[in-house]
């Protein structure tokens, strides 16, 4: 998923522990001179004025260090998170504790969404989590990438930018966890609320995919449930943490298909809409950036998904560009990028268009804030957007505004 695990400091790529020091802009504060006056914070409402309206911000610093990687439920009533609370966590080291993974009801007021309801914890104490998503049909049933107990420390650190601030954390021990959450199931089914319906087995993140000793995390289903799609080190040894690749997991067969084998990291894979293809991220050139793919995947006649047959790729440039995301029409995909610096990531959104050459897909930055904003998804019928923020206040004097979780509706990004 992340996909970048997410939150900056940091941020994550599909899920993982993307450490990101997002603070200004391109005339940041670090390159200018000393005695110059500092920039006037950006006015983000008016330059998203034409882009986003109704803004929330769903998370705080009060309660949490870091929250992010958040995704809709198909209902739109639940979202899943990961979240380290700052009460568990140390401030100079906040990638001590590693993330909670957290699902939470939505509040919706006059068609507008508000906030969340207290958040419910759904990920085994202690243990390293990341790329949460729900069921498709069954919203009570989540996935998400876990070590399910505490993690060993790792040698192979991942995903690390040179001379970077932040990085993509790879546990070898991760897996990908399947659960229950009963509370959902009741309040999608008030008439049973009195029935013992799950074992507390269920109600406990327990691994749906086993591969050998090896990372496997971000993951999805596509929209019939019927595949899981994930990242997972080559060959699931523990070696080579840096060597990724995606991989769809048929839950009719239970086989596992191994679908894209370029060397370097590929990861944050998503189904797109139609189910035809899927998007993702990838290190290949070795160059510590990332670039934008898609690819056709190849269906048999049973409906099995064999491969893949064609990869378009939509970036070519030299920053970091990662998290991308299904806009629900199929047109084009939202991402964040380090095109504006490496010190402020934005959100973008590119046109998808396969047959178009890379030069010519239009492309429109969306988001406009001081510090991070990245990780960007919808709600089903497109019509919100939520995503991981610095733009908040920094209320808690940190060194500087945490990533918390910010949703607004979609006025009109497409490029």
């Amino acid at each position: 998923m992340s996909r970048l695990s997410a939150s900056i400091v940091g941020a994550s790529v599909v899920s993982m522990s993307l450490l990101a020091c997002a603070s200004h802009k391109a005339t940041s504060h670090a390159s200018a001179d000393a005695d110059a006056p500092e920039p006037a914070p950006i006015d983000w409402r008016a330059e998203e004025r034409g882009e986003f309206a109704d803004y929330a911000q769903l998370t705080f610093p009060d309660k949490y260090l870091r929250a992010g990687e958040q995704y809709f439920s198909p209902d739109a009533k639940w979202i899943i998170f990961q979240a380290t609370l700052r009460a568990e966590a140390d401030p100079s080291d906040p990638q001590a504790v590693p993330y909670a993974m957290y699902v939470a009801k939505l509040k919706w007021d006059d068609q507008k969404i508000v906030g969340i309801e207290e958040p419910i914890r759904v990920s085994e104490p202690g243990s390293a989590n990341t790329c949460g998503w729900f069921h498709p049909t069954e919203p009570w049933r989540i996935l998400f990438g876990s070590t399910i107990t505490p993690p060993t420390e790792d040698e192979h650190s991942g995903y690390q930018r040179a001379r970077g601030s932040y990085k993509w954390a790879m546990p070898h021990e991760m897996e990908i966890v399947s659960r229950v959450v009963a509370p959902i199931y009741f309040a999608d089914n008030p008439k049973v609320t009195n029935e013992i319906v799950f074992t507390r087995e269920q109600q406990t993140a327990s691994p749906i995919i086993t591969r050998p000793n090896g990372y496997d995390a971000e993951c999805s289903y596509s929209s019939d449930a019927r595949f899981i799609l994930f990242g997972g080190q080559r060959g699931g040894d523990g070696a080579g943490a840096e060597d990724v690749d995606l991989f769809v997991f048929d839950t009719t067969t239970n086989k596992t298909t191994h679908l894209v084998t370029a060397d370097g990291y590929d990861g944050g894979p998503f189904f797109s809409p139609d189910g035809k293809w899927i998007c993702y991220r990838s290190d290949r050139k070795g160059n510590n950036l990332l670039q934008l793919f898609i690819a056709e995947l190849n269906y048999d006649a049973s409906g099995a998904i064999t491969g893949i047959k064609r990869e378009v790729q939509l970036t070519d440039n030299e920053h970091v560009n990662w998290a991308p995301f299904w806009h629900p029409s199929g047109k084009f995909l939202v991402y964040a990028t380090s095109e504006v610096s490496h010190q402020n990531y934005e959100i973008y959104a590119i046109e998808v268009n396969p047959d178009k050459p890379m030069n010519q897909l239009r492309k429109k930055r969306i988001t406009h804030a001081d510090g991070f904003d990245g990780l960007p998804a919808f709600t089903p019928d497109g019509k919100w957007m939520i995503w991981t923020s610095q733009r908040g206040p920094n209320t808690m004097n940190d060194p500087r505004p945490t990533s918390q979780m910010w949703v607004a509706r979609v006025l009109d990004i497409a490029p």
